[in-house]
C-alpha cells in the first residue's frame, strides 16, 4: 500500500502540494481509538498518516497504566485491529479477563503499531499545534472544500507541515483536566500549587507510595477514578494509619455515588461501590457531601488551604499535606481553531452528539450507536472521534468509539453503506471505560484490579 506525503518546513510552503486525492488521511493520536482508525484505511487501502504526541503508542493510557478496566478484553479490541493482528500471528489475551493499562499498550496497542501495514506510517514524538486549509483561513468560503488540510506539527523543536485530504482528530481528553474548582474555572491559586496537588490517578500504592503515606489526603470528585483512588489510600492506611482521608463532593447524597453496588451486572464495578459503601459507613474516609470548592491555596509550608461552600456556608477546610482531584476531563480545542466545526456550548462535544450524550439524561449504556452522519463537522472531511468528541461528557466506551472510526472510515474511501450501518455490541448495562479498579485494592478473586 503505497502512502503519500507532504512534509515540508515553513520555508518550502511555495512548493504546490500533490492532488488533494493522492494524499493520506492524517490520523490524531495514537491510542486505541486513533490505531483502530488506522487499520480500518488499511482494510480499505487508503493512505494514512498516524502522529502521535508521546514518545510511544498509548502514551496517555501509561499514566494510568497500573488501573485495571472493568470492561473485559472482547469490548477493548477493534475488529480490523484484531484481522491485522491475526495476520501476524498475534497471540489474543483471554477475552473474559480484565486488563490494566499496562497491558492495553503491551499486549495489543504495540503489537497493533507494528504491524507491518502501520508501522511505516506512525510518527512519534509529534505534535499536532493547528489544523488548517491549505492557503485559507477559517474566513475564506470560496473553494475551501477542494483544498487539502495542512497539519502544523512540532518535531524535535522544528514546525513541519503535513497534507491531507481528510484529518480525524482522536487527541482525548485524558491530560487536560477539569480544576477543582466548582464554578469550572481555573484560578491563580491552584494553577500556581504543582507540587501537592495531583490531577488524574496517582499510582497510590506503587511509584507515589511516599507520597502519601501518613498524609492527610484529600480526593476531589465522586465518580469512579475518585473512588479508586479512595480505595486505594484505604488500603494505605491499613499499613499506616496515621493516614488521613477525606473525600469531599459536590452531591448531596454520598449514596448517589454508589452505584448499583450487588445488582450491578459487571460485578467488578458492583464491588467497587460496595467496597467503598462500606469505608465511610466505618469512619475510614470522612465525606465532606455538599461541598463547593471556591479556592485552593498553597500555604507557606507547602500544604493545601481549601475554601469553599459546605452545606450553604463557607468554609476554611483544615489544611492537607495532598490533594487528588477527580473532577474530569475537557477537550483541548484550540489546534481546530482555524477550522469551521460545530461544537455543542454545554458539553463541548461534537455539536450533533450532545443530545445523545448528555450526562445529565445518559449513562454509557444508554448511548445509542452513532457514526459518520452524527460526527460530520461542517469542515468536510475532518472529524472528532473517540472521547474528544463526547467533550465534557464522561459516558464515553472505548467500544463505541472503535465503531465511529469504522462508519468515518468507509464513509472516507466511498463505502457510502456501511458508514451509514452503525451497530454496536455491548453488555446490556454497557461498559464504562472510565469504571476503573485496581487489583491490589479489590483481592485477586474479585475479578477486579
Amino acid at each position: 500500500m503505497e502512502k503519500r506525503c507532504c512534509q515540508m518546513n515553513n520555508g518550502e510552503r511555495t512548493s504546490r502540494v500533490k492532488e488533494k486525492q493522492d494524499l493520506p488521511v492524517v490520523i490524531i493520536g495514537a491510542g486505541p481509538v486513533g490505531l483502530a482508525a488506522a487499520a480500518h484505511l488499511s482494510r480499505y487501502n487508503q493512505s494514512f498518516l498516524l502522529v502521535e504526541a508521546g514518545a510511544e503508542v498509548g502514551a496517555n493510557i501509561k499514566t494510568w497504566g497500573h488501573i485495571r478496566l472493568f470492561s473485559p478484553w472482547r469490548y477493548n479490541i477493534d475488529k480490523a485491529a484484531w484481522r491485522l493482528l491475526d495476520e501476524e500471528g498475534w497471540r489474543e489475551p483471554d477475552l473474559d479477563s480484565l486488563p490494566t493499562g499496562h497491558e492495553i499498550i503491551a499486549r495489543y496497542l504495540h503489537p497493533l503499531s507494528g504491524t507491518k501495514v502501520i508501522k511505516p506510517y506512525l510518527l512519534l514524538n509529534t505534535k499536532v499545534v493547528s489544523i488548517s486549509r491549505d492557503s485559507q483561513d477559517k474566513m475564506k468560503t470560496a473553494d475551501r472544500e477542494q483544498r487539502p488540510f495542512v497539519v502544523y506539527v512540532e518535531q524535535e523543536g522544528e514546525m513541519n507541515v503535513l497534507h491531507a485530504r481528510a484529518v480525524i482528530d482522536a487527541t482525548g481528553t485524558w491530560g487536560n483536566p477539569n480544576p477543582a474548582n466548582s464554578d469550572g474555572v481555573w484560578l491563580s491559586g491552584e494553577h500556581n500549587i504543582s507540587n501537592s496537588v495531583f490531577y488524574g490517578m496517582p499510582d497510590i500504592l506503587g511509584q507515589e507510595k511516599m507520597r502519601y503515606t501518613n498524609k492527610r489526603v484529600a480526593v476531589v470528585g465522586s465518580g469512579h477514578s475518585a473512588i479508586n483512588a479512595l480505595l486505594e489510600l484505604a488500603e494505605q492506611k491499613e499499613l499506616y494509619p496515621e493516614t488521613s482521608i477525606t473525600w469531599l463532593i459536590r452531591k448531596t447524597r454520598v449514596e448517589d455515588t454508589y452505584g448499583g453496588e450487588e445488582k450491578d451486572a459487571l460485578a467488578a464495578r458492583g464491588e467497587l461501590g460496595t467496597r467503598i459503601h462500606r469505608l465511610v459507613d466505618h469512619g475510614i474516609i470522612e465525606v465532606k457531601k455538599d461541598f463547593k470548592i471556591q479556592q485552593m491555596n498553597q500555604t507557606e509550608n507547602g500544604k493545601v488551604e481549601i475554601k469553599g461552600l459546605y452545606q450553604g456556608h463557607t468554609t476554611v477546610l483544615p489544611v492537607f499535606d495532598e490533594v487528588i482531584v477527580n473532577t474530569g476531563n475537557r477537550p483541548d480545542l484550540s489546534l481546530l481553531r482555524e477550522l469551521r466545526t460545530q461544537i455543542d456550548s454545554a458539553t463541548e462535544s461534537v455539536g450533533a452528539l450532545a443530545p445523545l450524550i448528555d450526562p445529565n439524561i445518559h449513562s454509557c449504556g444508554t448511548v445509542r450507536p452513532h457514526g459518520e452522519k452524527e460526527l460530520r463537522q461542517p469542515e468536510k472531511n475532518f472529524y472528532i472521534v473517540g472521547a474528544k468528541s463526547y467533550g465534557r461528557a464522561p459516558t464515553f466506551l472505548m467500544a463505541t468509539g472503535y465503531e465511529q472510526v469504522r462508519s468515518v472510515v468507509a464513509y472516507l474511501a466511498g463505502d457510502l453503506e456501511a458508514a451509514e450501518k452503525v451497530e454496536l455490541d455491548l453488555p446490556e448495562t454497557g461498559v464504562c471505560s472510565i469504571n476503573l479498579v485496581r487489583e491490589s485494592s479489590c483481592g485477586t478473586n474479585s475479578g477486579c484490579n
